[in-house]
């Protein structure tokens, strides 16, 4: 990879039922602080989030490693390593990119569960339960309704809200990355599993204090094991925030908690 070293990427990787579009306010923000922006979408998704629903099948099947290599191979395309932001089992992914030498630092917000994590809590197992309770749906694609996107990922913010970004950004989501995660820890070499011992860049996981996807306990689960590695590595709780912070009226907040650790970490245009 060609160094480029004034020119600050950042790629940003999105979770489970949302589009990469639902990263366009954050593109802006980056931008305007200097940043090369990036955000492709997972293996299958479409341009727009109608076309990805049009097509849900090219979503299928779609695990953790597709993913992952989906994203190594963009990383290994760009200039120069970028810092790396995902979102739920987007931050999983960043964090195993992190692990892999791809990225020179990593913001993962709510991010799902890796592999030795143990105690999942159980607000998150009913929230994944319309999906693990149905083993047929392992190589398919499960789509929220607008009333159980409310209940387990946008909680934080009111229905109507809810809905407008029900119907601006989320997508059908294959299954499979959701069995993995739930059954990682009898699984050898699952490809959930990230690498915490290698030297890494800065590593900063934000929680959403009313995460019902992915809560706050299972992300201070994440940084017990991260911050062992001798890099930098920090953790900070967003209060009254749902999963779907990242997209909604709080989107601004947990960007600029990102874009102030990049600063203090170097990690930053400028």
């Amino acid at each position: 990879m060609a160094g480029e070293p004034d020119l600050f990427h950042v790629v940003f990787v999105h979770g489970l039922w949302v589009h990469s579009t639902a990263w366009d306010n954050w593109r802006r923000l980056y931008a305007g602080s200097g940043y090369e922006s990036h955000a492709p979408g997972w293996p299958g998704d479409a341009e727009t989030a109608k076309e990805t629903r049009a097509n849900s099948a090219a979503l299928a099947n779609q695990g953790a490693a597709e993913v992952t290599d989906h994203y190594a191979a963009y990383i290994r395309s760009l200039p120069s390593l970028p810092t790396v932001v995902g979102h739920s089992f987007g931050g999983l992914i960043a964090q195993k990119l992190l692990g892999m030498g791809l990225a020179r630092a990593c913001v993962a917000i709510s991010p799902a569960q890796f592999q030795g994590i143990l105690g999942v809590p159980a607000v998150q197992l009913r929230t994944a339960s319309p999906v693990l309770t149905r083993p047929r749906l392992l190589h398919k694609t499960w789509a929220h309704t607008k009333d159980s996107f409310h209940a387990g990922f946008a909680n934080g913010v009111s229905r109507a809200e809810s809905d407008e970004i029900y119907d601006r950004y989320v997508i059908p989501a294959p299954a499979r990355p959701l069995f993995q995660a739930a059954f990682a820890n009898v699984v050898p070499r699952s490809p959930t599993r990230v690498a915490l011992k290698t030297q890494r860049g800065p590593l900063l996981l934000i929680a959403g204090e009313a995460d019902r996807t992915v809560p706050a306990s299972t992300v201070r689960a994440a940084y017990r094991k991260q911050r062992r590695n001798p890099s930098v590595t920090e953790m900070v709780t967003v209060p009254q925030a749902g999963h779907s912070y990242v997209l909604d009226a709080e989107w601004r907040t947990v960007a600029e908690l990102a874009l102030s650790f990049l600063a203090r970490h170097n990690v930053f245009p400028g």
